[in-house]
C-alpha cells in the first residue's frame, strides 16, 4: 500500500504528489492530519481551520460517490504515523513539499521514522513553479533582490512547458473507505466562524485590469486567491495559466513575488525571527503596548490605517496597498517591532503564509531583502488622497469618521517621521 499525505494541497485535481501516488502499482491510502503542533496555538474560532475542515468535507463528499474517502486524523503527525505504519503494510508515503521551517523539521522526523521501517518518503514539487535552488544566480547563490529574481524566473519559465497533473482521473486507485467518520470541527476543538471565505476570482477581465485597479481598496480589483494558494484549494499552475492569458504581466509578477519570498525563507530560515539585515535588530523599538492595542483595534486617528485594521479584524482580509500603510505606520510612526505586527497578521489573516508575511513585514520595516529604505515613511494622509480620495473604503470601515466619536491622531505625522529617522539612522549607522 502507498500513503498519500494531504497538507497544503487540498484538491483532487492537478495535484502532483497525489498523481504520483496514484500512478504507483499499489492501492493508495489518502490521509490528512489536523496537526496539534499548529492547532494548539490558534484561537478556537479560527476561520482557517474551519476552511480546512470544510474543504476536506467537500472532497470527501465527492469521493463518497465511489466509496472512497480521505482518512482524517487529529494529533501529532509523528504519533499518527507511528500508528499508521503499525496498522498497514506501507511501502511508500507520498506528499507535496513544504518549505517553511516547521514543515521542514516535521518532515525530517517523519522521514526518519519511515526509514526505520524501511518505508520510502517521497516528496514532490507542487506548491510553486520553481523551488529551493531552481532560480539562483550564476554562482549558485540565492537572489536577494526581487527584479533580477523575477527576470531569471521568467526566463527559466520560457524554456519549459506548464505541466498539469490529471490526478482526478485516477481516483479509483484509492482504497475503499473505512467506517471511521471524519471528526467534526468541534471534535478537534474548534468552532465555526462567521467570516466569509473569499471566492476564487481569476477572470480575464480582472487580470487585464489588475494593474489599473489593484491600488484602490474601494474597488474589487484583486483576486483574493491568497488563501486558496496557501491551502492548495487552487493549484499555482492554474493561477499562472490565468495570468498568462492576459497581456498585462502585473498579476504574474505578484505570483513571482510569492515564490521570491518563499525561497528567501527557505535559504534564510533565521529571518522567521531575525531581520535579514542584522543591523536593524539594533533598533531600540519603543514597543508601547497601549499604542499597539490602538493600532490593532483600528483606533489610531488615521482613517486609512484604521479602516485597514478594522477590515482585517472583521473579515480576515486587508487590501495589499493598505497592508503596506498599516505596517509602515506600526514600525515607523510608532516604532513598534515588526515582529509584533507579523504575529498579529499571522493570527488574523485568512491568507496568512509565513514566507510572504515575514517578507512583507521586513520590507515595510526596512530590514528585509529588497526592502523599502528606512527613510521611506508613508504619509497616512496623502495616501488617502492617492488611493481613496472619495473616502469610499474609509467610510465603509470607519463610519464615525466625521463625528466627535472618532479618535484624535495618536501621533503627529511629522514628529513621528523625524523620530523614526533619528532612531533608525542611529541604530544602523
Amino acid at each position: 500500500m502507498v500513503v498519500f499525505w494531504f497538507r497544503r494541497d487540498l484538491r483532487l485535481n492537478d495535484n502532483a504528489g497525489l498523481y504520483a501516488a496514484l500512478n504507483s502499482s499499489l492501492p493508495v491510502l489518502p490521509i490528512f492530519i489536523f496537526d496539534t503542533n499548529i492547532l494548539n496555538k490558534l484561537p478556537k474560532n479560527d476561520s482557517r481551520v474551519g476552511f480546512l475542515h470544510n474543504q476536506l468535507c467537500v472532497m470527501n463528499s465527492h469521493l463518497a460517490k465511489t466509496g472512497k474517502k480521505i482518512h482524517v486524523h487529529h494529533g501529532n503527525p509523528l504519533t499518527i504515523f507511528k500508528k499508521i505504519v503499525e496498522q498497514y503494510n506501507i511501502h511508500q508515503v507520498h506528499t507535496n513539499r513544504d518549505y517553511e521551517p516547521y514543515g521542514i523539521q516535521r518532515d525530517k522526523e517523519i522521514q526518519q521514522l519511515l526509514s526505520d521501517h524501511e518505508i520510502d518518503f517521497v516528496t514532490h514539487k507542487d506548491h510553486v513553479i520553481f523551488e529551493e535552488n531552481e532560480v539562483v544566480k550564476s554562482d549558485g547563490t540565492p537572489y536577494r533582490v526581487y527584479t533580477p529574481y523575477s527576470n531569471a524566473w521568467r526566463k527559466l519559465f520560457e524554456d519549459q512547458t506548464l505541466t498539469f497533473y490529471s490526478s482526478e482521473t485516477h481516483l479509483e486507485k484509492l482504497i475503499d473507505a473505512e467506517l471511521a467518520p471524519t471528526p467534526t470541527l468541534e471534535e478537534i476543538g474548534f468552532e465555526k466562524n462567521q467570516q466569509i471565505i473569499p471566492q476564487i476570482r481569476l477572470s480575464k477581465e480582472l487580470i487585464d485590469l489588475y494593474e489599473q485597479h489593484r491600488d484602490f481598496p474601494a474597488i474589487e480589483g484583486t483576486s483574493k486567491i491568497g488563501m486558496h494558494l496557501r491551502f492548495g484549494s487552487l493549484s499555482v499552475r492554474k493561477a499562472v495559466q490565468s495570468a498568462l492569458a492576459s497581456k498585462n504581466p502585473t498579476f504574474l509578477k505578484e505570483l513571482i513575488w510569492r515564490e521570491f519570498f518563499m525561497q528567501i525563507l527557505w535559504h534564510f530560515p533565521h529571518t522567521q525571527t531575525q531581520s535579514f539585515k542584522p543591523q536593524y535588530d539594533r533598533i531600540p523599538w519603543r514597543n508601547n503596548a497601549k499604542e499597539f492595542k490602538l493600532w490593532c483595534s483600528g483606533n489610531t486617528g488615521y482613517p486609512l490605517v484604521d479602516a485597514g485594521m478594522r477590515e482585517l479584524n472583521q473579515t480576515g482580509f486587508m487590501h495589499n496597498r493598505v497592508r503596506m500603510l498599516v505596517g509602515s505606520f506600526l514600525c515607523k510612526h510608532l516604532l513598534i517591532d515588526w515582529r509584533w505586527g507579523e504575529a498579529y497578521f499571522a493570527e488574523k489573516l485568512l491568507d496568512y503564509e509565513s514566507s510572504s508575511n515575514i517578507g512583507n513585514w521586513q520590507w515595510v520595516a526596512g530590514c528585509g531583502v529588497d526592502a523599502a529604505p528606512y527613510f521611506r515613511i508613508f504619509n497616512p494622509t496623502s495616501q488617502i488622497k492617492k488611493f481613496d480620495k472619495n473616502h469610499e473604503y474609509i467610510q465603509k470601515w470607519v463610519p464615525e469618521l466625521n463625528s466627535l466619536k472618532y479618535a484624535k491622531p495618536m501621533v503627529d505625522h511629522q514628529a513621528a517621521r523625524q523620530r523614526c529617522l533619528e532612531v533608525y539612522k542611529s541604530a544602523i549607522s
